[in-house]
């Protein structure tokens, strides 16, 4: 498996088992796919996490405060920098 797929099924395992509406883990498989784009775009924690939380709000209705997105995001970046996922 290359490295960009490695990369790609760690942030969506670590996406999935995320639930931060409350809604259960299977509840945001759309929401994972746009968060794993906007993973590959931007490098910037701050930016990362502000888009993660408008995608949640987009779907949801609901917002999840910055420092909550702030943590993901960092460990997303974490994540494609390293290939490795330390939760």
């Amino acid at each position: 498996m290359n490295s960009m797929q490695d990369t790609n099924i760690k942030l969506m395992e670590c996406l999935l088992s995320w639930d931060p509406l409350g809604y259960g883990t299977d509840s945001y498989e759309t929401e994972v796919v746009d968060v794993i784009e906007a993973v590959h775009r931007y490098d910037d924690r701050e930016r990362l996490a502000r888009r993660i939380q408008s995608i949640y709000e987009f779907s949801f209705e609901e917002i999840i405060p910055l420092p909550v997105c702030q943590k993901k995001a960092s460990e997303l970046l974490m994540i494609k920098n390293s290939g490795t996922c330390e939760l």
